[in-house]
């Protein structure tokens, strides 16, 4: 191929993620990719970078379509989307296969595969990271946003909803993100990955405490 595998993922994955939001789009997936060849320097093992780019690259391509209901399953769709767009580029059958594994596996989702290579870890780590830290705040008060009155559910409630007195059962969205992230980073594969992700908790246990401090009634803030 004329360009290197990740690189040509780039150029084939950019129209994807014009109609991403986000929490999703191609900026994401940026750092991803950036984030996923830094864990791969701080790595013992031997890696394959140009697969591990491909897959960054790749992962999220589905996502507008999941959003819209066009496809349920965006992980699988990606991968077979992948697969697709990179036979016509003259790549190696096995760096096909370890991109589609690597897509196929970097979702938290109880459905999901175990990633069992190294590129599917360092994928999964690198994209669970972008949910912790200041990036992973914005990321996350952005999910909540998308989800936030869809037929059936109730809207964004910033702050504790049992504040205002009565029957009001509904979990504030901050500690949604508090949840959502320590359960992405408790599911980090590798030594990097898990070290990166505890230097973004203890900043995000930082603005945690402002957080409460700010919303305290009783501060008078």
């Amino acid at each position: 191929m004329p360009s290197g595998l990740g690189s040509r993922a780039r150029e084939l994955s950019l129209p994807y993620y014009e109609d991403a939001l986000p929490a999703h789009d191609i900026f994401h997936a940026k750092r991803v990719h950036d984030v996923a060849l830094q864990l791969a320097d701080q790595h013992p093992d031997s890696v394959d970078r140009e697969v591990l780019a491909a897959a960054a690259w790749f992962h999220d391509i589905g996502r507008p379509l999941e959003r819209v209901g066009e496809i349920d399953d965006h992980d699988e769709w990606a991968a077979s989307e992948a697969t697709a767009l990179l036979q016509t580029e003259d790549v190696a059958t096995d760096r096909l296969a370890a991109v589609r594994h690597s897509l196929r596996a970097h979702s938290i989702r109880a459905n999901s595969p175990e990633p069992v290579t190294i590129e599917a870890k360092l994928l999964f780590d690198a994209d669970k990271l972008d949910a912790a830290g200041a990036v992973g705040l914005v990321r996350l008060a952005c999910i909540v946003g998308e989800r936030s009155g869809r037929t059936g559910e109730q809207y964004a409630i910033i702050d504790d909803a049992s504040t205002l007195g009565g029957d009001h059962p509904e979990l504030p969205d901050i500690d949604l993100i508090r949840e959502w992230t320590r359960e992405r980073l408790d599911s980090l594969y590798t030594e990097p990955g898990r070290h990166l992700g505890e230097s973004r908790w203890g900043f995000m246990q930082t603005f945690f405490d402002q957080f409460a401090h700010e919303t305290d009634a009783g501060t008078g803030n």
